[in-house]
């Protein structure tokens, strides 16, 4: 059974927001002529990489609720420039809508059962898939979805 992350995604405003800083930064490697890969850096390394990269994605909080994830692809551990350790995040750059649910802010980064994780919106959720983030958001901040 995949294990996820789960990790505040600071600073974006919606699902968008994210999928324009994704392409925008994809864009900006492309053009420095470096391998265009999406990663995120963080400050403390996984413990548990294998159940992590069997399958495992990291779920991203945006406004208060879990509401998309990207699935890992690799964890790389190094260290900075300041002897620093810390590690890229490597995230397949196709960003997943999920079934929004509350979360409160926590710092760093959070495991994520598979039996916890929220669903995809996919062609099971009926109407839910083609209704607008923000009216998914609202709706499950009022306990209705």
């Amino acid at each position: 059974m995949a294990l996820h992350l789960l990790k505040l995604c600071v600073g974006a405003e919606s699902i968008n927001d994210l999928e324009e800083w994704i392409e925008e930064r994809l864009t900006l490697e492309r053009r420095l002529g470096r391998p265009a890969e999406q990663m995120h850096t963080t400050r403390m390394v996984p413990k548990r990489l294998d159940e992590l990269l069997d399958g495992g994605s990291l779920y991203w909080v945006i406004k208060g609720q879990i509401a998309a994830r990207q699935r890992l692809t690799a964890i790389r551990p190094f260290t900075d420039g300041d002897g620093i350790g810390r590690c890229h995040l490597v995230l397949e750059p196709v960003v997943v809508a999920l079934e929004p649910r509350p979360c409160r802010p926590f710092q760093g980064w959070r495991y994520l059962t598979e039996t916890d994780a929220p669903r995809d919106i996919d062609g099971r959720s009926g109407d839910l898939g083609a209704m607008p983030e923000a009216l998914r958001r609202e709706l499950a901040g009022l306990g209705l979805l």
